[in-house]
């Protein structure tokens, strides 16, 4: 019976869909399903996605949570946080930085802007603190208890940059209960893991826990630059986090203080010229991922240092809760590297490579300066009625200080600085915000948000520009912007396992400033974009609790949208923003107990996004094949070429994006095998604004094997285990830099490692 069941998985998924859409009974299957009940059951999801814990299927919200096996496995080998890539329903991570700097993507909406003062459609709210600025968004993953992945606009309770969605990090709380836990392991290139956590009570009201990690990797990319070579250049880091948090529980009171902090030394990101082979969007042949040729890669380095401290404050009262959370979040990051990927030039006679080199390119940006203050006060009520509500005010303060860097890769000495911008930003925003949840019915429920924000940002560009010890230029600029963010929700109880929903949401992103040295002398502004979407899903749990299938449509239509123009053959960097972009899809995120010893999950989604401007124009890249229809305008170095972007896709879009999972554990003398396996699929997505053949990626798979013993002795458990991610050791390019060749950066080769984890109590 059990074979039967695995073979028929097919149509178990699409027979469940059917019912969980048209609300109607799959009585042949669930009379099977009656008949050979199993015990293992679907645990209940709790999440906070409206701050509160409510089950993740009742909320009227498209939210996914990783925890427990599945966040295990995705993050070992010493993953970032990119390992959330592709593992969530409309979800997607890229970087030009390497391990800090995430961008975010949901649904098809990010920003592709790699200055450090960018900001971003999707926020990262990290216990309950904003990550606004994108090296906080870096900070490793480690001893967390569960994340949430909140898509559409999320601007009433959230109201910091959230027009595209969410994702929420809570780490694991102290409790009055002695425990934690340790786990190492050791992978290719040297790779060296450790982290654990230990916490318990010191009194009886008062408890604390301690997490750490240590990570570190030996640099493994040789340097063949004739007259540079070096080996083992460029690759490796060590990254060290530790976070400290205190746990007070009264009879009507709770105090949670939490401290933070991390501290990277590594090399950034391989940027690989002519990596590209013309005409196509594939590697070169005899590419080596271990292999580069740099000019500058003895300079290379990235060093990021943060740290951070909250306090939250919580009183019950009778018939409500008050609620204050109080965080300080600051960061220091130096990060350089040799952006052309190659060596020489065309004016060195005969040296230059590999292939064509137009110029050299080696630059450095960093943040000597970033604090950021941030205040939430709420009022939560708690009736046992039809209604009820919270309300709050919401501040927030950041001044940030950035440097940016050019250096003459050919000067004596080599890498002497010719250009040099101090950037200095100071934003000052507040929200007043408010939702009701009003019981129509038994089965019908509706909430309604409402939220007044206003955002201010101060700033002005110092610039020193080749040669140096010329008189400084300084461009300011003071936008601000202030909106009504609203949503308005419906959950339906269709019967005891099936739900149904519909919302309509409206937020903003507030004005975004751009002042990087670059050849162009200017200072750009994009305007606040607002966005409008709607969305309507089923949320059922079916097979008498062994299966569970989410399914959402939505549509959204965004005005004047904030894109970066990156790069072209002048190597200009604008904020540009577009007339209208839509964007419509859905959703699928399933889970399933196909026989007591073996669970899977099943996720997809598929994205459109179209970009509505007839007069939105870019320019392009140097040695690229555009696609786009193209017309010439007058440039400093000759004319150049602009695309037209109308019908354009978003850059780092994909339109589809799949997840499927297969658990398998089994006893085994006196503890459990288990293995765990995992397949992640996102679409061709373009790296840029503009199409081109050679800067279009190619659709990604990337396959992960976790198997391991488990056992219990006494107070403790045990686990072995070895892994792989990347298993089949798929290389390709997922990034580009177009202004001066086809520069790529390349998706992580394949890893192998083994882990021994202990948990104690």
């Amino acid at each position: 019976m059990k074979a039967m069941k695995r073979s028929t998985l097919a149509t178990l998924i699409n027979a469940t869909l059917f019912s969980a859409v048209a609300g109607t009974s799959i009585s042949a299957v669930a009379a099977e399903q009656e008949t050979t009940a199993k015990k293992n059951q679907l645990e209940v999801i709790q999440v906070t996605a409206r701050k509160r814990v409510e089950n993740a299927q009742e909320v009227p919200v498209a939210v996914s949570a990783l925890q427990g096996d599945s966040l295990d496995a995705y993050s070992s080998a010493g993953m970032d946080i990119r390992f959330m890539n592709a593992k969530i329903p409309s979800l997607s991570i890229e970087s030009s930085f390497g391990r800090s700097f995430p961008r975010f993507y949901v649904r098809g909406l990010g920003n592709t802007d790699f200055d450090l003062n960018a900001s971003q459609p999707v926020s990262l709210v990290v216990d309950e603190i904003v990550q606004e600025n994108a090296i906080l968004k870096g900070f490793p993953v480690f001893d967390v208890a569960r994340v949430e992945v909140l898509r559409g606009p999320q601007g009433t309770l959230f109201g910091r940059n959230t027009p595209a969605g969410l994702v929420k990090f809570d780490t694991v709380k102290p409790s009055q209960e002695f425990e934690g836990y340790g786990s190492v392991s050791y992978g290719s290139r040297g790779a060296v893991d450790f982290e654990g956590a230990v916490g318990g009570s010191l009194t009886d009201r008062l408890s604390t826990r301690v997490s750490v990690l240590w990570q570190d990797k030996d640099d493994y990319i040789d340097n063949r630059a004739p007259g540079f070579e070096q080996k083992d250049a460029l690759g490796g880091y060590t990254e060290q986090a530790a976070r400290i948090q205190f746990l007070y529980e009264g009879d009507d009171f709770t105090g949670l203080f939490n401290y933070h902090a991390r501290d990277l030394d590594g090399s950034p990101i391989a940027f690989r010229a002519n990596t590209i082979k013309p005409g196509t969007n594939e590697l070169v042949d005899g590419f080596e991922n271990d292999v580069v040729y740099h000019d500058a890669a003895s300079r290379a380095t990235q060093q990021v240092e943060s740290q951070g401290a909250s306090l939250k404050l919580e009183w019950d009262l009778a018939n409500h809760t008050v609620t204050s959370i109080s965080g300080w979040e600051s960061a220091e990051i130096y990060s350089r590297a040799d952006i052309d990927g190659g060596y020489g030039a065309v004016f060195l006679p005969d040296y230059m490579g590999p292939g064509l080199i137009p110029f050299p390119s080696e630059s450095a940006d960093g943040i000597p300066d970033q604090d950021q203050y941030t205040q939430e006060l709420r009022l939560s009520s708690n009736f046992a009625g039809d209604v009820n509500y919270q309300v709050g005010v919401f501040y927030f303060d950041e001044a940030l200080t950035i440097e940016n860097f050019s250096y003459d890769t050919f000067s004596t000495p080599a890498g002497a600085l010719n250009g040099y911008v101090i950037q200095q930003q100071d934003t000052k925003a507040w929200a007043l915000f408010g939702s009701v949840d009003y019981t129509i019915t038994d089965d019908l429920k509706v909430t309604a948000g409402l939220r007044y924000s206003d955002d201010e940002k101060e700033f002005s560009a110092t610039r020193t520009l080749s040669p140096v010890g010329g008189a400084p230029t300084v461009l300011t600029e003071n936008p601000s912007d202030d909106h009504i963010s609203w949503d308005l929700s419906a959950n339906y109880k269709i019967n005891d396992d099936v739900n149904w929903y519909g919302r309509i949401a409206n937020s903003f992103r507030a004005p975004s400033i751009q002042g990087r040295i670059l050849f162009g002398d200017e200072v750009t502004v994009a305007e606040s974009e607002t966005v409008t979407s709607f969305e309507t899903g089923i949320k059922s749990d079916v097979l008498d609790g062994q299966g569970r299938v989410n399914a959402t449509v939505f549509y959204y239509t965004m005005d004047d949208q904030q894109l970066t123009a990156v790069g072209g053959g002048a190597n200009f960097n604008r904020l540009i923003n577009a007339d209208k972009t839509t964007g419509y899809g859905f959703e699928v995120d399933s889970e399933w107990v196909l026989t007591d010893e073996l669970n899977a999950t099943f996720n997809l989604s598929y994205n459109k996004t179209e970009l509505k401007d007839k007069d939105l124009a870019v320019a392009v890249c140097g040695q690229c094949t555009v696609t786009d229809p193209t017309f010439q305008v007058p440039g400093p170095f000759g004319p150049e070429a602009r695309a037209i972007l109308d019908g354009n896709s978003l850059p780092h879009a994909p339109e589809w994006i799949s997840n499927i999972t297969l658990r398998y554990t089994k006893e085994l003398a006196e503890g459990d095998f288990f293995a765990y396996a995992d397949v992640s699929y996102r679409s061709e997505i373009d790296f840029f604004l503009y199409e081109s053949v050679e800067f279009e990626g190619k659709s990604l798979t990337e396959v992960g094997l976790r198997a391991g013993y488990a056992w219990a002795q006494g107070d403790y458990e045990y686990e072995v285990s070895a892994f792989v991610r990347n298993m089949f050791d798929e290389q390709q390019a997922i990034g580009g830099v177009d202004f001066n060749n086809n520069t790529a950066m390349v998706n992580e080769e394949r890893y192998i490692g083994a882990e021994f984890k202990v948990n104690f109590f």
